[in-house]
């Protein structure tokens, strides 16, 4: 995927794939890999790649997107009937579709929150990574607060839909990442266009997230997740399963909403927490800040929009774009904000719409009211509601979407703009209820696969803390390479108050987000826009200097590792990601290793899990014979099925484990 190709819409590069001959198709992605490193050339709307020395294709997008097949031009003999037209839409980023956003019912009495307190805000709504939609379309006209009422049942082209989605998904499983070209790549769309057309915005945005984790991985582009697309997959498939048959408030939560409303909130006092970086796999970057007001109710101010690493860094210093205030992002994470005329999305999210008035105001210190109230809730409860926060609603809470989130929001010309997160851990883009505020100690690091990792003491839990973000242009690696000194002779014990965000694993982990000042605890660090130096780190102590008996600092108490720690549900786990990255036939193959792992899960009492592992193979190897003996083709629904039940046993029982390591109340499992 060449990001200096203008996004394309899903449904041209499904028609021009399927114009193709059957001899064009076997050569499409090799002429994907051709366009790679062709120059790029931008001139105003129109991007001409040279496809040789002799021949140009133009790419015309105005506004910025490929919307038709006609605005894709060859200057080769054979066009408008060339590979090239398919193989430059094939290597463009795909055009994300209007934001789906799913209906939450009102939180149960007793739901633990962010301030013990219930939000007044609306229903909570979970958005999914999608394109933004155009000014003047049917949801810009729909009245604030407006709610689609709840369908009896799916429609039929909903049901064709899905099961064209799932048709199309499975095709992709059974080859898997590595066998999955550009012409099933097509074919996912075009299910995805489908299902758009037919009112499903949810399964559609999936959809697209799978073709572009899938074009990641075979570009072995290095932001690239094989869990980001495992979740995709498994996303699509359990969605194109559960349509059919579901109805009332279960179909209008897997359908989703093309658009959330933004309602009126009055006027607002809000005070400044924290920024983060939002990089998303689409080519999306920017900035989103976080608020709160007085009861500790969370806001966000976002800045995304089309643009990479570079983009998230410098829209730290914009200008926030509510009212005519000049506070920056920056700025604003550390000082307050008085709102007039305030509109707000289900999620949190402040609208920027002509009536609204903003002024800078005072901030305060994390250490002060009202944000000091966040970090008093106990550590078990925040673990509760973080690991809620994934069941979006009854009966289809199983959908546990995650990879790209976005949202919409309104501006001051009455547009909207694309405030779409990063997917790769999955849980970004709603109210920050998956938000962390820990009190903790840092003891020590350790080393893992993806890079270093803080330990630190948090009431008797030893939680590994990681980087963010891995791109060299964003600081969190390198910051928290600086943090580690801290539990390195420069003040080992040192206390910091920290914002991070859950990683569901069976170890206590969170990736940092923000931090207070190792020197100035009334100050904090945004671990992923603000570089930390050495010289904001405590003074090393000099030869021959001795801690006094009252500096000396308690040696934190380490719980030590639970059951739950050796639980082997990875080897389950492991087959799961091996399906999606190299399809069915790598299940296929005998190995002497498949009973001793079914076993071995059996021994641990995860009897479901065995059972499930051993389906899985033995559905992979499943191929029937014709009358003369030769191989049929392998039912790639079966082998899907199996995989899903898979998948999502896996995710449930990784939510139970990492709710044991922390010591909260487990979610528990949705029945299926």
């Amino acid at each position: 995927m060449s990001p200096l190709l203008p996004p394309v819409d899903p449904s041209v590069t499904a028609q021009l794939v399927a114009a193709l001959t059957p001899r064009l198709r076997k050569r499409l992605d090799a002429g994907v890999a051709k366009l790679a490193g062709r120059p790029v050339a931008r001139d105003g709307d129109i991007v001409r790649l040279a496809v040789d020395d002799d021949t140009d294709l133009e790419l015309h997008a105005p506004g910025g997107v490929v919307t038709t097949a006609e605005a894709i031009h060859c200057g080769c003999l054979l066009a408008p009937d060339c590979l090239h037209r398919a193989a430059a839409a094939s290597a463009a980023p795909v055009a994300e579709m209007p934001d789906p956003v799913v209906e939450i019912p009102d939180p149960v009495a007793g739901e633990p929150s962010l301030t013990k307190a219930p939000r007044t805000a609306p229903p909570t709504s979970v958005p999914v990574t999608t394109p933004p939609a155009t000014a003047g379309s049917a949801a810009d006209d729909a009245p604030a607060g407006a709610v689609d009422p709840a369908p009896a049942s799916a429609t039929p082209a909903q049901r064709t839909a899905a099961a064209a989605l799932h048709d199309a998904a499975a095709a992709v499983l059974e080859a898997g990442a590595d066998g999955a070209g550009a012409v099933l790549q097509a074919e996912l769309l075009r299910a995805a266009h489908t299902a758009r057309l037919a009112g499903l915005p949810r399964a559609a945005g999936r959809a697209v997230a799978v073709v572009t984790a899938l074009r990641a991985a075979r570009d072995a582009d290095p932001a690239h997740r094989l869990g980001d697309l495992t979740t995709a997959l498994r996303d699509v498939l359990l969605l194109a399963h559960r349509l059919p048959e579901a109805a009332g408030p279960e179909l209008a939560g897997l359908r989703g909403r093309v658009r959330q409303p933004y309602t009126p909130d009055g006027s607002l006092r809000l005070y400044g927490l924290f920024a983060e970086p939002v990089l998303t796999s689409t080519g999306y970057g920017g900035t989103v800040t976080w608020t709160a007001d007085a009861a500790g109710r969370l806001y966000t101010v976002p800045d995304v929009a089309p643009g990479g690493a570079a983009r998230a860094a410098g829209s730290a210093d914009r200008a926030v774009r509510i009212g005519d205030t000049s506070l920056t992002h920056r700025e604003l994470s550390r000082a307050g904000l008085a709102v007039s005329g305030a509109t707000v999305s289900p999620t949190g999210r402040l609208g920027a719409g002509a009536g609204v008035r903003a002024v800078r105001a005072p901030g305060t210190s994390w250490r002060a009211e009202p944000l000091d109230r966040l970090w008093a809730v106990p550590v078990a409860e925040q673990i509760a509601r973080a690991l809620a926060s994934d069941l979006d609603v009854p009966k289809a809470q199983d959908t546990g979407l995650a990879g790209d989130t976005g949202d919409t929001s309104d501006t001051s010309d009455g547009s909207t703009q694309p405030t779409a997160q990063d997917g790769r851990d999955g849980r970004d883009g709603r109210d920050g209820r998956d938000l962390l505020f820990l009190d903790v100690t840092l003891i020590g690091t350790v080393r893992e696969a993806a890079g270093e990792c803080l330990l630190a003491d948090c009431d008797g839990l030893t939680v590994r803390l990681a980087a963010a973000h891995d791109d060299p242009a964003l600081p969190d690696r390198e910051n928290l390479r600086l943090l580690a000194l801290l539990a390195h002779g420069r003040g080992p014990g040192t206390r910091l108050r920290v914002v991070a965000r859950l990683t569901p694993a069976p170890l206590p982990r969170a990736v940092l987000l923000a931090a207070s000042h190792p020197t100035d605890p009334d100050t904090h660090v945004d671990l992923g826009l603000d570089r930390l130096r050495r010289a904001d780190l405590p003074a090393e102590p000099t030869a021959g200097t001795s801690v006094g008996a009252g500096d000396a600092r308690p040696s934190p108490t380490v719980q030590p590792a639970t059951a739950s720690d050796e639980a082997p549900v990875h080897l389950l786990r492991r087959r799961v990601h091996q399906a999606a990255s190299g399809g069915r036939r790598v299940l296929a193959f005998p190995a002497g290793s498949k009973e001793s792992e079914a076993a071995r899960l059996r021994r641990y009492g995860l009897g479901t899990a065995g059972a499930l592992l051993t389906a899985l193979h033995a559905t992979a190897a499943e191929r029937a014979r014709d009358p003369f003996g030769r191989l049929l083709p392998a039912d790639a629904g079966r082998f899907a099925t199996a995989w899903l039940g898979a998948a999502v046993y896996t995710e449930e029982v990784d939510r139970a484990l990492c709710a044991a390591a922390w010591g909260a109340s487990s979610p528990g499992l949705a029945s299926r």
